[in-house]
């Protein structure tokens, strides 16, 4: 039975569906998270560029569909929980209303290493789609991205 769309957070197993229809089906819902924006944010001088109420209740699945839509990889873990694939893998964040963007791989696959430049290119990805996207460095220096809401005077849902 199925339950709808899900992105991947990285913290399940790889999709199912071959890769045209998972595609598909990204695209899709990216398409229709733009029309909530664009249906939803009227009155702002952009109503696209920035996150509609919708995506702001459910910032991880936000985030995750922002990040598959981009083309990015998310990680994968099997059902024991272990690591099996390289990539994203977004959460929620410390504060309400806010995500976490990890680059997490299997032991020994080189993740650490690349993970810089891929959160790198997720940041600016998800700045041009109107989240704030902040790099930091956690335990064990590994980094992270703390992504959060536009805040601001015209908003009328900022913080």
């Amino acid at each position: 039975m199925s339950t709808g769309f899900e992105p991947a957070t990285g913290d399940g197993p790889p999709p199912p569906e071959p890769a045209e229809l998972r595609a598909a089906s990204v695209r899709t819902a990216f398409e229709g998270m733009l029309q909530i924006r664009r249906l939803t944010n009227t009155g702002r001088p952009a109503p696209g560029a920035e996150p509609a109420a919708w995506e702001l209740h459910r910032t991880v699945r936000a985030v995750a569909l922002a990040l598959e839509a981009s083309g990015q990889t998310a990680s994968a873990v099997d059902a024991s929980g272990r690591r099996t694939a390289t990539g994203y893998r977004v959460s929620a964040g410390a504060s309400p209303g806010t995500a976490r963007v990890e680059w997490l791989g299997p032991p020994g696959s080189g993740a650490v290493h690349e993970e810089e430049g891929e959160l790198t290119r997720c940041a600016a990805m998800l700045r041009e789609l109107g989240w704030i996207a902040l790099l930091y460095r956690g335990p064990r220096n590994r980094r992270f991205l703390e992504i959060e809401p536009p805040t601001g005077p015209d908003r009328p849902d900022s913080r």
